[in-house]
């Protein structure tokens, strides 16, 4: 009979795309006939280092108290780098098949997308040093293109991302300053951030300070609107788009609340402006407007902030692990086995919707057959 945890891993297993065993030998991952051979296997031992944010030792050591595979903590470490092909496209195909992979038609074509965010990992062991993490995500692949490790006082700027020619970068307001969209711009690439209220000044087309708020309260009902702007930086004038619309009445309240709750907690005045901005939602893109209307503009905004859903959980995951920071390629290995986890635990939470006292799905390999009532 098989144990518990056996039972838990083939209800796992199967929230995973279809072939992604077969995927393991594709990609590299399972190369020779020693060691580990059984992609079940190592994918097993990778999730209790990746998603359970065990150490390698650690990790390890629960493999073999389980019975999984008997390997050092440096082994570990060389399956976890080659097998980062393997959860990258793992982690590719399960975002396609989700309701944030739904969004990825509003990605403009014939450019790259990526998502920039950062986030912290705790270091483990007696020091508890912080460190933060910068990544770069491609959409719709889910892949890690880019990142750096900082310490804590690393800030998120867009200075810190190499920038190619057509390269189109979604942020949110922590990376909204005038030198980091400039260097976006510099380097060929667009952008599309969420502003603050305070912290981009703006301009009118001839030069003069953009009111944003007696803009924004012009606004009408659900309608959405754009103004052509401009910002200066190093003495160089830039144009973009505004595109703006105002949030239903329940999502502002909530905002409200949000941003009163914050500035109490971090005993700091509260400004009516910002009380009144957070009535609204307003973008700053560089995209052109023949490219692409204000609606999807906002749309695109909204698909990043699907995907935000994703990198909260994420973020939380983050802090259990430890980042190997050695080289390059295990770095990624371990976030795009982050992201993987993220995306199970979204498939988990979207099944248990649909409790079944029997604790798994039954698997429909033929179809119901019909009721035959007698005369």
């Amino acid at each position: 009979m098989p144990s518990i945890v056996d039972e838990e891993w083939a209800v796992l297993a199967g929230l995973l795309p279809q072939g992604w065993r077969d995927l393991a030998r594709e990609t590299g991952a399972i190369r020779r006939a020693r060691g580990i051979t059984d992609p079940d296997v190592l994918l097993r031992v990778l999730l209790l280092h990746v998603g359970s944010g065990l150490s390698l030792r650690s990790a390890a050591a629960r493999a073999a108290e389980l019975g999984l595979a008997a390997l050092s903590d440096v082994a570990l470490l060389k399956r976890l780098r080659t097998s980062e092909a393997w959860l990258r496209t793992l982690a590719a195909r399960m975002f396609a098949q989700t309701r944030f992979g739904a969004h990825a038609e509003a990605f403009p074509t014939g450019r790259r997308c990526r998502v920039f965010d950062a986030t912290t990992v705790e270091e483990p062991g007696a020091t508890g040093t912080d460190w933060r993490v910068h990544f770069s995500l491609a959409l719709p692949e889910l892949r890690c293109d880019f990142y750096e490790v900082t310490d804590v006082t690393g800030g998120e700027t867009f200075t810190r991302f190499p920038i190619a020619q057509g390269d189109l970068v979604l942020a949110d307001r922590g990376y909204a300053h005038r030198r980091g969209v400039a260097h976006v711009l510099g380097a060929g690439g667009d952008v599309l951030v969420r502003l603050t209220s305070t912290s981009f000044p703006l301009l009118s087309p001839h030069g003069q300070p953009f009111d944003l708020l007696a803009h924004l309260r012009r606004l009408p009902g659900t309608e959405p609107r754009e103004w052509p702007v401009e910002f200066r930086h190093d003495k160089r004038r830039y144009r973009v788009r505004l595109c703006a619309v105002r949030k239903s009445q329940l999502a502002a309240e909530r905002a409200k609340q949000r941003i009163t709750r914050e500035a109490t907690r971090k005993s700091r005045p509260l400004q009516a402006r910002t009380l009144e901005a957070a009535e609204y939602v307003f973008v700053l893109t560089s995209l052109p407007g023949q490219d692409i209307a204000t609606e999807r503009v906002l749309e695109l905004y909204r698909a990043r902030w699907q995907i935000e859903l994703v990198f909260k959980r994420m973020k939380s995951l983050m802090r259990l692990g430890h980042l190997p920071k050695r080289t390059d390629v295990s770095a990624r290995a371990w976030l795009e086995g982050k992201f993987l986890t993220v995306l199970l635990i979204e498939r988990l939470l979207a099944l248990a919707n649909f409790f079944s006292p029997w604790g798994y799905d039954i698997p429909a390999t033929q179809p119901l057959a019909r009721v035959h009532r007698r005369p």
